[in-house]
């Protein structure tokens, strides 16, 4: 008699839920598949949530309205048979899970080539808590990554944007600024200020694209002052990341205004190029002054070569042919 009870318990109360959470959590696992794998880069976290809750919803009213064929369709269903589906969906989950992108490993993977990337990246250890004026007078090739990124922030404030920092210290998870504009619309921004030669890799524009849902952005914008390696470039144009070359960095800041580097290396060399062309200037006066004279007795003028260089020749050329160095 109790198992006939237990029996038709699990055949009118048992087996139904089960079959209906079963359904539910199916179409879970395949919402999230489809979701990270394909829909991320189109589609808000947010909004993908309230596709799922709609599609749980609509699950549950369908099998109320047919809850009596759920019932004969699960009649032959036993407590056995219901442990051994547990454990195979459980086996399943487990399988999703690992398939799923983690955000904490995304965040171990960026610091370690965060470590990695200040070996080529601008050292200025003396210049780390500069003013923002001290800032706003530096060419790019004297800015550290901090103050690079201090920089963006200074240009975009300027620009309406509100402007949140969020790699301060080196701890940006791929992410060093926050932009929102007008509309409330984010872009998550990474500034990478490498030296020309060291261009930007693809592990890079991936970390940026994974990290941007972490700060609930929608568009991404990698900003250096190099440039982006093809691979890079690629990967860029298949996941809709923006991203800003050196030249179009100087060329927007320059347009900006506010930013007037002052180069005193280069005010120095021509100030030193200048005096030593006046020094070389005048050495050649007084060797023409005490060499005016030709052999032949006419004057020497001061005349240039193929190459530019100053030679004296005799006033007579060609009847005289004859020269001397300067």
């Amino acid at each position: 008699m109790n198992n006939e009870l237990s029996q038709l318990a699990i055949q009118s109360f048992v087996a139904p839920f089960y079959f209906i959470a079963m359904c539910i959590a199916l179409f879970t696992f395949i919402g999230a598949l489809l979701y990270y794998r394909f829909l991320s880069k189109w589609l808000h976290e947010k909004l993908a949530t309230l596709v799922w809750f709609i599609g749980a919803v609509f699950i549950l009213f369908t099998s109320s309205e047919k809850f009596d064929e759920i019932k004969v369709f699960v009649k032959d269903w036993t407590v056995t048979g219901m442990i051994i589906g547990m454990i195979i969906s459980a086996v399943a989950l487990g399988v999703v899970v690992a398939l799923l992108p983690s955000k904490k490993k995304g965040r171990v993977r960026k610091t370690k080539v965060k470590s990695s990337s200040t070996k080529v990246q601008r050292p200025h250890s003396s210049t780390q808590n500069r003013s923002d004026q001290e800032i706003l007078s530096s060419s790019l090739d004297s800015l550290s990554g901090a103050e690079f990124e201090r920089l963006l922030a200074l240009y975009f404030r300027d620009k309406g944007y509100e402007v949140k920092e969020v790699g301060i210290g080196g701890k940006d998870g791929g992410v060093d600024l926050v932009i929102i504009d007008q509309r409330g619309e984010k872009t998550a921004v990474q500034a990478k200020c490498y030296a020309n030669h060291n261009t930007v890799g693809v592990q890079t524009v991936r970390e940026l694209v994974g990290a941007k849902r972490n700060h609930d952005c929608i568009l991404s914008l990698l900003v250096t002052t190099s440039d982006l390696t093809e691979p890079a470039k690629k990967e860029a144009e298949q996941f809709k990341v923006d991203y800003w070359h050196g030249a179009l960095v100087e060329q927007k800041l320059k347009s900006w205004e506010k930013w007037q580097p002052t180069n005193k290396k280069k005010k120095a060399q021509a100030v030193k190029d200048t005096v030593q062309n006046e020094v070389q200037r005048s050495q050649a006066q007084v060797s023409a002054t005490k060499e005016a004279i030709c052999t032949c007795g006419s004057p020497m003028v001061t005349r240039k070569g193929r190459e530019g260089k100053p030679f004296l020749g005799c006033s007579t050329f060609p009847k005289c042919r004859q020269t001397r160095s300067v």
